[in-house]
């Protein structure tokens, strides 16, 4: 039976004992589980999981936790029904709040965004882009972190990547190109593949690729004029040797990717060791075997061709044809080897985009809306699995470590899963909604479900006349009188603010 099955035939509940030190110490728990294996496959950018903090993303929907925190024999029949009202007006709640958090988030991005296709009606100063642009990127921050996911640093992406990835390609990244990069994971775990082994007369043999099941990627390019200056310091050299790295550098960007845009992507099931292959300016470098393996046949092909060249160009003098045809047979035979190179990395760049199609999720406005939800579901899980413990006992600041200690054991034992529980963060959720207070002495008092269903009624009822303004005061109206721009393949959003 597995350890799910079990725990629902069981109805385990967030246990705290009286007998701790502080008052509550946990029963030991009943099962145990690690979310990721070692990497038996490529590189892995994270630690090993035992040197390495635990996410603090719950892999459980939220309906299946108000399923089982909901029971009959946790409440009592009548109670565990108004809870579970209770747990969904929550749900609703929860999601409202954030819903006006996305509108903020839509209009600092406007500007920015790749994607628009609406008339724009505002101008903005170069002051005021970079404004909005430090906003809106401290705010997709917070999301995410409320969403539950970890930061990567690009430095250790470079630093660790130097090996072929998964999918048997070397890939390389210039982080210098960019003025704003952040990458976030969650879901540090493993996936299954199949790889043929030489050892085993080619069969077949499975495997464990170390994933992230999320991956957040937003960047923005630094502006041309910046990056010059940049290498001219850096390397001392003029403008114009400056001009020319600053161009090569950016001859792998897409012709589409402009400076004044901020771009946001979202993929699944990355293999860690492929994370650079999600940046628009990564390029394919042949592999140890691959160098071998075109430089030995190309100097054996075009080494063969001029032997048989070399013996025949006597005859340009006596027998022209003969000879032409030798030097022509030694032009194809260098016109196939450097064709074999670039087939070659076509045939590399043909992988990488096949296997990004199936990663990837969602795209700049895309990829907000999806992590406004999904910060909201998991603030929600995190306030009703603390509002079960709450409310159904006297609890003080000091038994917040044990409780929060019971809260991921009953997770471990009912769903295994192994999760650092932000307890702190959901409590100020709860005290800021007025459905828990805290004392002077410490105590935390919980409206019970019948009352708090009551108290997020009226909230409810209020929301929209307490709900403030969005004035940023940014930009100035567009004049009747002033032609209205409109969006087209080459002018992007900033450019026709600035």
């Amino acid at each position: 039976m597995s350890p799910v099955n079990a725990a629902a035939q069981e109805e385990p509940q967030i246990v705290v004992r009286e007998d701790s030190p502080s008052g509550s110490p946990l029963t030991p728990p009943t099962s145990t589980y690690m979310a990721t294996a070692l990497p038996q496959n490529g590189v892995d950018i994270l630690k090993p999981d035992d040197e390495r903090p635990r996410e603090r993303f719950i892999p459980i929907t939220r309906f299946a936790l108000i399923d089982r925190l909901t029971s009959p024999q946790a409440w009592g029949a009548e109670e565990a029904r108004v809870a579970r009202r209770f747990f969904h007006y929550l749900d609703y709640w929860r999601h409202q709040l954030y819903g006006a958090r996305l509108l903020e988030l839509e209009q600092t991005y406007e500007p920015f965004s790749p994607d628009t296709d609406l008339l724009l009606t505002r101008k903005y100063s170069r002051d005021e882009l970079r404004q909005m642009q430090k906003r809106f990127v401290s705010e997709m921050e917070s999301i995410l972190e409320q969403a539950n996911y970890e930061r990567l640093d690009p430095s250790v992406i470079t630093e660790i990547l130097s090996e072929a990835t998964h999918y048997g390609l070397d890939l390389r990244v210039d982080f210098s190109l960019f003025e704003e990069c952040l990458i976030y994971y969650r879901g540090a775990s493993t996936r299954k593949d199949q790889r043929r082994n030489l050892r085993k007369f080619l069969r077949k043999e499975e495997f464990h690729v170390p994933i992230f099941q999320r991956l957040f990627l937003l960047f923005k390019l630094k502006p041309l004029d910046r990056h010059i200056r940049e290498i001219m310091e850096k390397e001392k050299i003029s403008r114009k040797e400056a001009e020319r790295m600053a161009k090569r550098l950016r001859a792998n960007l897409p012709s589409a990717v402009n400076e004044d845009d901020i771009y946001m992507k979202l993929f699944k099931n990355i293999p860690r060791s492929d994370v650079e292959m999600v940046f628009p300016n990564t390029t394919v470098k042949f592999r140890l075997m691959d160098k071998i393996t075109l430089g030995g046949t190309g100097a054996f092909g075009v080494g063969m061709s001029t032997f048989a060249a070399a013996g025949k160009v006597g005859l340009l003098l006596t027998n022209p044809i003969v000879a032409g045809g030798a030097i022509l047979g030694l032009g194809a035979a260098l016109f196939r080897q450097v064709s074999n190179f670039f087939n070659t990395k076509q045939r590399y760049m043909v992988i990488m985009a096949q296997n990004l199609y199936f990663h990837s999720m969602a795209d700049n406005r895309g990829v907000m809306i999806k992590l406004v939800d999904r910060a909201a579901e998991e603030d929600v899980k995190e306030e009703i699995l603390l509002y079960c413990v709450l409310a159904k006992e006297q609890a003080h600041r000091n038994d917040l470590k044990a409780i929060d200690l019971a809260i991921e054991q009953y997770l471990n034992s009912s769903f295994g899963v192994d999760v650092d529980f932000d307890l702190e963060d959901a409590l100020s959720r709860l005290i800021a909604d007025g459905l828990v207070t805290e004392d002077a002495d410490g105590y935390l008092h919980t409206l019970q479900p019948r009352e708090a269903a009551q108290h997020l009624d009226a909230k409810w009822d209020m929301f929209l006349d307490l709900l403030p303004d969005i004035e940023h005061n940014e930009g100035r109206e567009i004049r009747t009188a002033d032609p209205v721009p409109e969006p087209t393949a080459t002018a992007t959003p900033a450019e026709q603010h600035a």
